[in-house]
This record gives C-alpha cells, structure tokens and sequence, in this order.
C-alpha cells in the first residue's frame, strides 16, 4: 500500500511541476499578443498617406496666389479649385494630386509651366479599445505614440495590461497586428487596442 501511495503521489508532483510550466510557457507569450514587434521607425505621416473625403490639404500654386489655399475633400472625394472646377483627390497621394493640378492647369493653356504642391493638413483618425477610461476615435497630429495615444483616451483603466499593446495597422491593403510599446509610433487611422491585465 505504501509503495501505491508513494507512487500516486509521485503522479501527483509531476502532474503539479507539469502544470507549472504550462503556466510559466503561457504567461512569456501572453495570450492576445502578437509576435511582431511595431516598427520603431518616425516617418511622416503624409509620406505615401491615400487622400479619403472629409481631409483638408493645404495646395500652394508658385507666383498664383488667387488659385491657391485651403481645401476639404467633399463626401465624393473631391476638391473644388478656380478656373479647374471638381478635381478628384480622393485616393490619391499629395504627390499625385499636386501632378494631377499641373496638368489640369496645363491642360488649357491657364499657366504654362505650372509648380504645384499639396500638402496634408488632416488625415485620418486613430481609434484607442480595451482598458482605457475613454475608448474611442481621436482626431490624428503628427509626433504621436502609443502612449499619447492612449492619454488621448483618458489614460489605462485599472484593468488595464501597461506597457504593451496590439497595434493595428494596414499595410498595403491588409490588416498587420503588432505587439507595441507605449514609445512606437503610431499613423493615421491606426488601432491600438489595450488589453486586460492578467489577476
């Protein structure tokens, strides 16, 4: 009978030290992360930034101060410019846009060797979930990180993992999530959703 127990309770430890290091695996790769770690990188928000309706860019023609200013993206996508008329700009680059003007502008003969360029005033929004006192949409200004980010939104709940995050982020049309900390940049429309700490 001794030999019996000892040997249940033999079971029983490994059992015990088996659980344990399910437990120490499970909390180094804490459930809900990502593998891949947000780029570090600063990069300006307006570099490779797709024009949507509803943005303002800034346009500037050289020597023509009465065609340019200030200028909002109607529902359709477009801008309304002096002697051009609606120009579509929705899904377009600053770059483009400014390309497509000088050639509207050339087009019948208003200036001869036009020099525009377009600059992004707005873009688009950042959305903060999870364990924050405010979730929600927040209006983008360059410079921002994870953690302005979720100031924005009235700073971590009590809840709340600190620290990290799951960004989220498309990246050449699709949907990339990455395990961030709260000095990563973030980019307009990006989603940072903070996640429940474990008790």
């Amino acid at each position: 009978m001794r030999v019996v127990s000892r040997g249940r309770s033999t079971v029983r430890l490994a059992r015990v030290v088996l659980v344990a290091a399910l437990l120490a695996t499970g909390c180094s790769s804490t459930p809900g992360f990502p593998t891949e770690d947000a780029p570090m990188k600063i990069v300006s928000p307006a570099e490779g930034y797709v024009l949507e309706p509803g943005n303002r860019v800034r346009l500037t023609v050289f020597g023509e101060n009465a065609l340019s200013g200030d200028f909002t993206l109607d529902p359709s996508g477009n801008i309304y410019l002096p002697l051009v008329g609606n120009v579509s700009a929705s899904g377009m680059t600053a770059k483009t846009l400014s390309r497509r003007i000088e050639d509207l502008l050339r087009k019948d003969n208003y200036l001869q060797d036009p020099k525009v360029a377009v600059e992004v005033q707005t873009f688009r929004p950042f959305y903060v979930l999870g364990e924050v006192r405010a979730p929600g949409e927040f209006p983008y200004t360059t410079g921002m990180t994870v953690l302005s980010a979720i100031a924005r939104a009235g700073g971590y709940d009590y809840r709340a993992r600190e620290g990290e995050v799951v960004l989220v982020r498309v990246v050449d049309g699709e949907q990339k999530d990455y395990r961030a900390v709260e000095r990563a940049p973030i980019l307009p429309g990006d989603i940072i959703r903070v996640l429940q700490r474990r008790f």
